[in-house]
């Protein structure tokens, strides 16, 4: 069954009878195109020389990883697309082919200069570093020999070779699982004929496997496929193995559950998951020395074009190649170790707390009492935020806790202090989004063993993926009133993206706020209304409206000639009628600088279209991730974070939150650590052209100093 996701379906077709505006390709970048220049800028990671070895590995490793889903979600998406004449892609209005084309064009390129990055600069250097990967035609006697015995007792035992013929028909080729093609001459042991065989290699099995210290200097590994390579005839007892050659197979795995045809979406979607591994074929990745022979042969079964075929110096699969800093045992050659601050460096002026308040020091209730408390991850820790679940679950005080789960990972605290709440008898209700991609099997087993300990479990919004990140504690007071204590923030509740990903966190008391996130908890449970909500905006109503207020609000000020400014920090950047709000305020006179990580589709500095609009990407040691929106209204600012990118499927497709920061400390730490601090930073940030490539900045300052690094600031500001 072929399986499509509803809110990518949604994004794509809602426009498809409205293909973009003459122009539209010059007014905006392509989504998927940005997306490829996004990874192009992770590969240059794995290029420079100031970023240690083993780092340089393990970004070439994502940008292999990133290519994969691009091929298995992205490119997938416009494949399906292709099948409706009417279809255009958003925003930019190309027809699906051309994009396919486009894309596919710009996917070879990238995928050779991964390969070219391995073999002409990593491999090497790792090597002299003491690190090889040994090729089978340099392997010394007693190598071979260890080898050979690895291969008859790792190896051969759980393999499966599989001859062709009329009743072993070409197998059922897993998504990305790695297979070797086998070409053959000689009488099987039938007297038959077997030209061709496939062998699939078992996932459990290690890809890289590590030498004996005694069978050479340094750290030696060998590749999966050299091993098997040197042994399949092994494998075809009495015929002759005339060539073999490794292949991936890559697979559409988007799904679709249909919502509103169902009775239960978690239960519906587990039976889904099992087909994601035999989606559509979108790609073939081969080795660059099978012959054509081969190779069209592998494209037939698949029936897929040479478009399609991607042939590679080198293992397949890239990713697996993360296993060797772990392995390396070199710690020089990675990041220096960091340890996130335990508790938050500043507090808000107006927060009574003293560092000799035992109190204060152990109880999260009475700290936020005296004042919001803001924590910028992961320059502090996450803790703070687990401390608060466990309290609240242990404390008699506490009535409920209500909280929205879309990434939390396996053996999550989070997810042990709601069941132990639950089962002290609090009013537990979480909005599990089941619909997490590539983390749907965990979030339903999470699901499930909250909803055991008696807790209340949905699973959001029919049509609409709970992207919020909110946090809901009701305690009663000493004086018998009832306080709400929230954590919202911009990043996901996962013990382990927190130590990589840069987020923002807020936990307050704050009245206003508290009455709006009780209401939108109210309106995922009940599916009421959330109308007149004080301070939060909130996808899909008021979010979109109230980020495009806020720009044309700029655009008024700096027509009437007072200063206007927008500065924006996010993931990503498509929505089409926020790119036209920007135009328009460029063309009114408002200064916007934009930070987006990755997929951008507005053109910025384009003359009389966007001549005052800058964009910056920065990629480092963390993987930016705020979402930081600042207006400057005239000389009464407003600050906002937010769950949400500014990308049509955040701002109309998804549940989401905006907050603002009221407090005027944290109003300006979030300014200074959010924004200001990357529009000068001269080391991790690329700038996007008009054409939609990105050149790294230029640093400007003395000779002998170094580049401005806004992580590597705050690193040392947190450290310190």
């Amino acid at each position: 069954m072929h399986i499509v996701n509803k809110e990518q379906a949604q994004n794509n077709n809602s426009n498809s009878l409205q293909p973009g505006e003459p122009g539209a390709e010059s007014r905006f970048i392509n989504r998927e195109s940005s997306l490829l220049e996004f990874n192009r800028r992770v590969l240059s990671l794995a290029e420079r020389q100031d970023v240690p070895l083993l780092e340089r590995l393990k970004f070439l490793c994502i940008s292999s990883s990133n290519m994969d889903e691009f091929f298995e979600v992205r490119l997938a998406g416009i494949l399906e697309l292709t099948r409706n004449p009417n279809a255009r892609t958003v925003p930019d209005g190309m027809h699906p082919t051309d994009a396919a084309k486009m894309l596919h064009k710009t996917a070879h390129q990238l995928v050779a200069e991964q390969y070219q990055v391995l073999n002409d600069q990593l491999i090497p250097a790792l090597a002299d570093a003491g690190i090889h990967f040994l090729h089978r035609a340099r392997w010394t006697p007693e190598q071979k020999a260890w080898l050979r015995n690895y291969f008859q007792g790792n190896l051969q035992p759980v393999l499966t070779p599989l001859g062709l013929d009329p009743s072993h028909p070409f197998p059922r080729v897993l998504n990305k699982a790695l297979h070797f093609i086998v070409s053959l001459s000689g009488r099987d042991a039938f007297g038959g004929t077997t030209n061709m065989a496939v062998v699939r290699v078992p996932r459990s099995l290690p890809r890289i496997i590590e030498l004996p210290a005694e069978l050479g200097k340094g750290k030696n590994f060998v590749f999966l496929s050299s091993i098997l390579h040197a042994h399949v005839d092994e494998l075809f007892s009495g015929m002759k193995v005339n060539a073999c050659h490794q292949f991936r197979l890559t697979r559409n795995t988007n799904l679709f559950v249909d919502e509103e045809e169902v009775d239960d979406v978690a239960t519906a979607l587990e039976g889904e998951l099992s087909s994601r591994d035999y989606g559509d074929p979108i790609r073939l990745e081969v080795s660059d020395t099978c012959p054509q022979e081969l190779t069209s042969y592998l494209l037939s079964q698949f029936k897929l074009g040479k478009r399609s075929l991607y042939q590679v110096n080198g293992p397949v699969n890239l990713t697996r190649l993360s296993t060797v800093p772990d392995r390396a045992g070199r710690p020089d050659l990675e990041f220096p170790p960091y340890t996130p601050a335990t508790l938050p460096k500043h507090t808000s002026v107006t927060a009574k707390h003293t560092s000799n308040d035992a109190e204060t020091k152990t109880d999260m209730f009475a700290r936020i009492r005296q004042g919001d408390i803001l924590l910028h991850h992961p320059y502090q820790s996450f803790a703070p935020v687990i401390d608060f679940l466990r309290q609240a679950a242990n404390d008699p005080n506490v009535l409920a806790i209500r909280m929205t789960l879309y990434r939390t990972g396996e053996n999550s605290a989070i997810i042990d202090a709601l069941e132990r709440a639950a089962r002290n008898g609090k009013e537990v209700s979480v909005i599990a989004e089941v619909r997490a991609r590539f983390d749907e099997d965990n979030n339903i087993r999470q699901a499930a063993r909250l909803h055991e300990a008696s807790a209340h479990v949905v699973y959001g919004v029919v049509g609409l993926k709970t992207h919020a990140k909110m946090v809901l504690v009701i305690r009663r007071e000493p004086d018998g009133s009832l306080k709400r204590y929230m954590h919202l923030g911009t990043g996901n509740y996962h013990h382990i993206t927190t130590r990589f990903y840069t987020d923002f966190g807020l936990l307050t008391c704050d009245e206003a706020i508290g009455r709006d996130v009780s209401r939108i908890f109210q309106q995922l449970t009940s599916l009421s209304s959330t109308e007149g909500l004080e301070d939060l905006l909130q996808s899909p109503f008021s979010l979109h409206s109230g980020m495009i207020e806020r720009i044309e609000r700029e655009a008024r000020l700096a027509s009437e000639g007072k200063p206007a400014r927008i500065i924006a920090k996010m993931n990503g950047l498509q929505e089409q009628k926020i790119i036209e709000a920007l135009y328009a305020a460029s063309q009114a006179g408002v200064q916007i600088d934009l930070i987006v990580r990755g997929i951008c589709c507005l053109r910025a500095g384009v003359p009389g279209l966007s001549e005052n609009i800058r964009v910056r990407s920065i990629l480092g040691r963390f993987l930016e991730h705020h979402r930081v929106f600042y207006f400057g209204n005239d000389g009464n600012p407003e600050l906002f974070l937010a769950s949400a990118d500014w990308m049509k499927r955040n701002l109309l497709g998804r549940v989401e939150t905006c907050f603002p920061v009221k407090d005027p400390v944290l109003f300006e730490r979030v300014y200074q650590e959010g924004l200001e601090i990357y529009l000068r930073d001269e080391k991790c940030a690329y700038i996007l052209q008009a054409d939609g490539s990105y050149l790294p900045v230029t640093a400007d300052h003395e000779a002998d100093t170094q580049p401005f690094s806004a992580q590597g600031s705050l690193m040392q500001q947190y450290s310190s």
